[in-house]
């Protein structure tokens, strides 16, 4: 298999099936709404990562390799086994930390499961400080 690397969303997209570029966008319009200003987007392991104080989630189209995706566009939550998913929305897989969805059309998307997902996940995030250290009394 051929290493790529993409350094952009625009090269990013370019790699991507039109069906994945329907979800990812999707995704990213959801995540990017639930997540605080402190909060970026940047392209890593080339696909979008978004991060705080530390990585909160990332979005991996089937079609960029390593991934492990067979089909579809995987949502990982770095911290998946720390963040509260009482519904148990997000799939363990065979990762203790990452938790994941993995979608293969748009209307597989569960928006207000995935909000509470996000708002979890962004909760968590606030109990560290950027040097990956938890914050004193969290």
């Amino acid at each position: 298999m051929e290493r790529i690397k993409i350094k952009s969303l625009l090269e990013f997209y370019a790699a991507i099936s039109e069906e994945e570029h329907i979800i990812t966008d999707v995704l990213r319009s959801i995540v990017s709404e639930e997540l605080p200003e402190y909060c970026k987007e940047k392209i890593a392991y080339n696909v979008p990562f978004f991060y705080g104080n530390r990585s909160i989630c990332l979005i991996w189209p089937a079609s960029i390799p390593f991934g492990g995706v067979k089909k579809g566009v995987l949502l990982g939550f770095w911290y998946g086994n720390r963040i509260n998913d009482e519904e148990q929305y997000l799939d363990r897989g065979t990762n203790k930390q990452v938790y994941y969805k993995i979608y293969k059309s748009p209307e597989e998307i569960d928006v207000q499961s995935l909000q509470r997902i996000i708002k979890s996940a962004v909760a968590l995030d606030a109990t560290f400080s950027k040097s990956g250290r938890r914050k004193s009394g969290s």
